[in-house]
């Protein structure tokens, strides 16, 4: 089965509004006000500890990794309670589902997001039904770059990693698809937009109209 498995956060949908939003409940629960805006959006991709780091980073120098670590399951609730509040596919994301499974890809995604709360955004979103098997940040005891959950993604709808593709949007998912030995597609409209140029992929998407003609050229 020819195998094509997709990131989730800055690649299939722009997740960055809710998890920012997220962070600054935080801060102003601790009476620190928000901290994080629009220009943080790569931070957000880079998952809540790290917008927590940069957070307390802003507001004070002497933050310790223990507040980060005590903060992070009330980030993670206030991130659930709105998930969806500002979350929105990026364009001609379902088309273009539609078409894979039509050509004969099995679809899988891979996210370094905690699997329940990615198993709640894609129902939100209708995508879920699409996709075979969903491998998130706590399913293995490793995470993206390592491949394993990359190779669990494939292996769950019965693929072949030989026969397979990676699509993401940040340099975990290139230094993932380079350890699992597969392809790699970037997309342009993530937080880093064409300066993924710069991490040298397969291939770039610049819009999901092209994602069909992409896979069947590199999944061997």
């Amino acid at each position: 089965m020819q195998t094509i498995v997709f990131d989730l956060d800055g690649t299939l949908a722009d997740t960055s509004g809710d998890l920012l939003a997220a962070a600054n409940a935080v801060f102003r629960g601790q009476g620190l006000g928000p901290l994080l805006d629009a220009r943080d959006t790569l931070t957000a991709f880079q998952g809540g500890r790290a917008m927590l780091r940069l957070g307390y980073a802003r507001a004070r120098a002497d933050w310790r990794e223990a507040e980060v670590e005590q903060a992070y399951p009330v980030l993670l609730a206030a991130y659930e309670t709105s998930i969806d509040t500002h979350t929105r596919l990026y364009p001609g994301v379902i088309p273009a589902l539609e078409a894979l499974q039509s050509a004969g890809f099995a679809l899988s995604i891979c996210t370094n997001k905690p699997a329940y709360l990615a198993e709640t955004l894609t129902q939100r979103l209708g995508i879920r039904a699409l996709f075979g098997a969903l491998v998130g940040a706590d399913t293995l005891p490793v995470r993206k770059p390592d491949p394993a959950p990359f190779h669990e993604a494939v292996r769950r709808v019965g693929g072949d990693p030989a026969r397979s593709l990676l699509v993401g949007d940040t340099e975990t998912d290139a230094l993932t698809a380079r350890a699992a030995g597969v392809p790699i597609i970037l997309v342009s409209f993530g937080p880093e937009g064409k300066g993924v140029e710069r991490l040298q992929p397969d291939a770039i998407l610049d819009h999901y109209d092209q994602m069909a003609a992409l896979a069947s050229r590199l999944v061997r």
